[in-house]
């Protein structure tokens, strides 16, 4: 028997599996880890401690829980969140945190700069995306702008998928899927790097080399196996992002396939029969040749549940505190009784693309009790979850499969306000393991341990939740969205210098 190992870095947790060629999981294991938030608008995680210590704590954990040896295993892949960006010396030394993909809004200036400079109709065409704050060119350039000593000593620019293949080969690569997150310097007519629309962001020998997510990138050091108890020689992919690698576990494969991932925040992924240009969604190529995908994501999901646990449920256990605070919550009827949240305690990406908006809490009485606000927290997320949906509908890209995964599909107000408020049915897969049984997938697939239409046997759908229409949720959609609109300008002022 041979086995894959797949593991993910993910926002504040990183998870790990040993499945074997079956696709059964013979261990999993788990870290938690902080992202750091040293000022409004930014969001950060340490290289070293947060992906690399993560990764070596869980393989040397998988190894000795499952008695395998390290050299039964065929293949290691990892995923990591993503884009980041994160600029590393000639020894791939990181020289500083990691900034983190859109929830960070650091380069909102360098966005308006570029915009300006190149013109948002030119980037759209040639890279696919509008430059947002999931772009990775104008954290660059940022730290050009900012921190210019930093600059003066990057070698490369890495991901953190990128940073744990080199920690595992030595090898600077990088997948297109996540390249194509780099506007304006990755062209997705072309597939490959360019200079010619921001020539002064920085020299293309700086960035990593093209992959596809299925490709081998190299074979596991001595180095690093000493540190991760892997066989030395072992091959290992491209790797890719957290997202990519979810949407695999739970078998998007068809045009119309629209992968739901609850998380640290909402991503949507959803494959396309060609390449679809809109400004208000994120496109790339997939993670295999002449496939595409197009993408939207919330910035703040379960971040904002955390931040209520921590904030106004002190008094609860923290292990159990999010069964009691949905308990409580279901005893508030559809709608929490008036209220409106606006998820936007980070900005908001899809489809607002608006770094300077605002959380709110809106329709508070004396009546209101913690249940409440907390069924208004959830379905916040929701009605900004419908918008995406929205979205993807206007510009001709209506979904005709949802495939729900991630911890919060463990959320059972969660899953059903957004099904109830987006208006489509979600399909649950037997595991909720999520990104890291992907990578372990994906693995297995590269090196023809399995096909990819394995996937319905290693991970089969176990359940479907239907929409139910509530009048509460038809009457909160549009006030949603309108106050958004109507306190934009107050949100702005409140954030001006």
């Amino acid at each position: 028997m041979k086995y894959t190992l797949g593991i993910d870095i993910g926002t504040f947790e990183s998870k790990g599996v040993l499945a074997d060629q079956t696709g059964k999981v013979v261990a999993q294991s788990s870290t938690p880890h902080k992202m750091l938030v040293p000022q409004p608008g930014w969001a950060e995680h340490r290289p070293d401690e947060d992906w690399w210590g993560d990764f070596v704590t869980i393989t040397r954990d998988l190894l000795a829980q499952s008695g395998v040896a390290a050299s039964d295993i065929a293949a290691v892949a990892a995923s990591a969140i993503g884009p980041c960006m994160l600029p590393v010396d000639a020894e791939g030394r990181p020289l500083m945190n990691g900034v983190l993909y859109g929830v960070d809004t650091r380069a909102h200036a360098e966005i308006d700069l570029l915009n300006a400079e190149i013109g948002e109709g030119t980037i759209l065409d040639r890279c696919g995306n509008a430059l947002t704050s999931q772009s990775v060119g104008p954290k660059i350039l940022w730290l050009k702008r900012q921190r210019p000593e930093l600059y003066a000593k990057t070698a490369r620019v890495l991901t953190a998928s990128s940073y744990l293949t080199f920690r595992l080969t030595g090898e600077y690569v990088i997948d297109h899927y996540t390249a194509a997150n780099f506007s304006p310097l990755y062209d997705v007519t072309t597939q490959d790097w360019c200079d010619d629309l921001a020539p002064d962001i920085i020299g293309l020998e700086k960035l990593p080399k093209l992959m596809w997510s299925s490709e081998i990138a190299g074979e596991i050091s001595d180095a690093a196996a000493a540190e991760t108890g892997l066989a030395a020689g072992t091959p290992v992919l491209c790797g890719t992002i957290d997202a990519g690698a979810e949407a695999l576990s739970v078998g998007l494969r068809a045009p119309g396939d629209m992968m739901m991932m609850y998380g640290s925040t909402i991503f949507v992924i959803q494959r396309t029969s060609e390449r679809v240009t809109d400004p208000a969604l994120w496109y790339a190529p997939w993670m295999f040749p002449g496939e595409h995908v197009s993408m939207a994501g919330l910035a703040t999901s379960g971040t904002l549940t955390h931040w209520f646990r921590d904030q106004f449920a002190s008094d609860l256990d923290t292990d159990t505190a999010f069964a009691t605070l949905t308990e409580e919550a279901a005893a508030s009827p559809p709608g929490a009784k008036g209220l409106l949240v606006l998820p936007y305690f980070s900005g908001e990406r899809t489809p607002i693309h608006d770094p300077h908006a605002k959380g709110v809490i809106f329709g508070l009485d004396l009546t209101h009790t913690r249940a409440d606000i907390y069924r208004a927290v959830i379905e916040g997320i929701a009605h900004g979850t419908a918008h995406v949906i929205d979205t993807f509908r206007d510009a001709g890209q209506a979904p005709l499969r949802v495939l729900a995964v991630g911890g919060g599909t463990k959320n059972g107000i969660w899953l059903q306000a957004t099904s109830d408020i987006g208006g489509v049915p979600q399909v649950i897969s037997r595991s909720s393991v999520g990104a890291s049984l992907g990578d372990a997938f994906l693995a297995a697939v590269a090196v023809g341990l399995a096909t990819r239409d394995d996937i319905q046997t290693w991970n089969p759908p176990e359940q479907v939740v239907e929409p139910v229409s509530h009048p509460a949720y038809d009457k909160a959609g549009p006030l949603f969205r309108a106050l958004y609109t109507q306190t934009r300008d107050i949100a702005h002022a409140l954030g001006a210098p």
